[in-house]
């Protein structure tokens, strides 16, 4: 599939941006895409290794567990390295409407990897299948990216935690009960996932409260239940995170469904 490059002009004092089609094997450079825009929806997966993604000024790394959706006409550049397999899917601006009008990155699931992974050994994987494109574009629009831990202890205690948002223990609680020193612990979660344990399990319980809070729960209740020891901790971790309160969020919800 054709790509589109942008290419940057100066004309008398002022910039503007010349659209040039280019195939994809001229087009893709060792190591880097060049900035450029897609006349289709696209949606990035790796598996293996990790890519960063530049768009609007903003950088998204992406990895096994974060993928992201790029929509049609928004330019873009990326990163990547020699060992990093990419998966890519591609869907026709007009015959699909995404739910993102931004880029978006998504914490994939296990079925949408087992989709993607199995397309790519495919030899019959059809483009624009409108089955592939309602599981790739299901997931929760406003969660937070959530990069796994790959190492037998950190993974531990993330799928613990997943399980079970409200656990209280401490990253030293932790590294107790399963042998190992909270030194060890932290600096997986660092190096694993671009952040420290306590901002990872922040992002966890969050992600978990999104859909409590739609099903009508009260604030409170959502923050106990997901782990913070208080409500105005919720409050401000969610205002940090979301750039809104817990209580606008609802309400913004409640407008976009009416």
């Amino acid at each position: 599939m054709a790509e589109v490059e942008l290419r940057t002009v100066r004309d008398e004092g002022t910039t503007r941006a010349d659209a040039v089609i280019v195939a994809d094997d001229d087009f893709i450079a060792e190591g880097g895409h060049p900035l450029h825009v897609h006349e289709f929806h696209q949606f990035l997966h790796v598996p293996i290794g990790r890519i960063v993604v530049s768009a609007l000024g903003r950088d998204y790394e992406l990895s096994a567990s974060v993928a992201l959706w790029i929509p049609a006409g928004i330019a873009h550049s990326a990163r990547f390295g020699a060992d990093s397999v990419i998966a890519v899917e591609a869907f026709d601006a007009e015959l699909f409407r995404l739910p993102y009008e931004d880029v978006t990155p998504i914490n994939i699931t296990d079925a949408q990897r087992r989709l993607i992974l199995g397309r790519m050994r495919s030899t019959r994987a059809e483009d624009d299948d409108p089955e592939v494109f309602a599981a790739l574009s299901a997931g929760h629009r406003n969660c937070l990216p959530l990069p796994q831990p790959t190492s037998h202890t950190a993974g531990a205690v993330a799928r613990e935690l997943a399980r079970t948002p409200s656990d209280p223990r401490t990253a030293t609680e932790w590294a107790e009960n399963l042998y190992t020193s909270s030194t060890s612990l932290r600096r997986a979660f660092r190096a694993e996932t671009g952040m420290a344990f306590s901002e990872w399990r922040t992002r966890l319980r969050l992600n978990h409260s999104l859909s409590l809070l739609e099903q009508g729960q009260l604030v409170s209740a959502v923050a106990a239940r997901v782990g913070f020891v208080s409500t105005n901790g919720y409050i401000l971790a969610f205002r940090r995170h979301f750039g809104q309160t817990p209580g606008a969020y609802v309400r913004s919800s409640l407008d976009r469904s009416a």
